[in-house]
């Protein structure tokens, strides 16, 4: 990449946190083109300087393009980010790959699983671009709420992939003053935990939203850890990966955070609203609506026990009253405790 601090990024994907990369990236100096899938809102991130639907109030530097064209977007980026939502990623890179660089290191920031195929984003990503950029593609996740990485407080997170060699070349890369990068071997149990701990937000907002009290929300989220890998072992993931930053670490912020979308809409559902009424009155996506149907899925599959994910579903697809949901876990039978 030659100088590392000076690279040619491409930030693909909009969204709170992809806009909060792109304003990263460029703090710390390089170029980035940014693609907006809204023709409109590129415009006036052009215009305003600002991304008002996803990230207002924040600045976007000057060394920041948005564009709504793959083409624009794309030629000539050293570095990569896909931070797409997980059900449009397919749809999104099938598009956007023919003017991918062969040689482009590509930073996978989706969290989710695939509704129908239940591939993770890594194996959505080698189906629609192709299973040569498996080493030259890192996974980023970990505690990081969009708005504070954009304002430049204090964060950590992971970069995970095959390719140590790429995985610290973009350690170095990525790191500055206030968000600091660890390198992991396990992408798997990275993205796995990336995406289920948005269930387990949806649950405990559910839980904060009935007012059922800490001592229960401290019960999810630890019994909604165990559940997260159980399900990553059984897929080939390291437990250990379920202790650290992309595990447990995102999983008490996002269960706790205000800024949490996935907390918030469990706590509109513990309040009485109905799912329709929460997702109709925000353009935000909270991934974990989707994945809950997807981890089912995936956990029925594999023969894994996910009485969280199982009441969260209820809820969200069967319209189960989420006070009976987290009477139901509460009553199950007895057992020792374990993953």
């Amino acid at each position: 990449m030659g100088n590392e601090k000076s690279a040619r990024v491409a930030v693909v994907g909009a969204g709170s946190w992809g806009t909060a990369l792109a304003i990263h990236c460029a703090r710390m100096g390089m170029p980035v083109s940014l693609w907006v899938y809204e023709e409109d809102l590129a415009r006036r991130m052009i215009e305003a300087g600002e991304n008002d639907i996803y990230l207002p109030g924040e600045d976007l530097p000057p060394n920041i393009k948005p564009t709504n064209s793959f083409e624009q977007c794309l030629t000539g980026a050293q570095i990569v980010f896909s931070v797409v939502p997980s059900h449009v990623a397919r749809q999104v890179w099938a598009k956007a790959r023919d003017f991918l660089p062969v040689d482009a290191i590509i930073v996978n920031a989706t969290k989710g699983i695939e509704e129908n195929t239940l591939l993770t984003s890594t194996e959505v990503l080698i189906e629609s671009v192709g299973e040569n950029i498996l080493e030259r593609k890192v996974t980023l996740s970990g505690p990081t709420f969009a708005r504070e990485v954009a304002r430049g407080l204090p964060s950590a997170a992971v970069i995970a992939g095959r390719n140590m060699e790429i995985a610290s070349r973009v350690q170095k890369t990525l790191t500055s003053e206030s968000l600091r990068f660890y390198t992991n071997r396990d992408y798997i149990g990275v993205e796995i935990a990336g995406s289920l701990k948005n269930v387990m937000a949806i649950s405990v907002g559910i839980c904060d939203g009935l007012a059922l009290g800490h001592n229960a929300r401290a019960a999810l989220i630890t019994r909604g850890l165990a559940e997260m890998a159980r399900l990553g072992v059984a897929l080939g993931a390291d437990p250990l990966t379920f202790q650290g930053l992309a595990g447990l670490g995102d999983l008490v912020l996002t269960c706790t955070g205000d800024l949490s979308r996935n907390r918030t809409l469990g706590l509109r559902l513990g309040k009485g609203e109905s799912l329709e009424q929460i997702t109709g009155s925000t353009p935000m996506v909270a991934e974990g609506v989707r994945t809950t149907r997807s981890a089912r899925d995936l956990a029925l599959r594999e023969k894994v026990e996910m009485p969280i994910t199982e009441e969260i579903y209820q809820v969200l697809y069967d319209r189960r009253k989420p006070l009976s949901a987290l009477k139901r876990l509460m009553s199950r039978s007895l057992k020792e405790e374990g993953y």
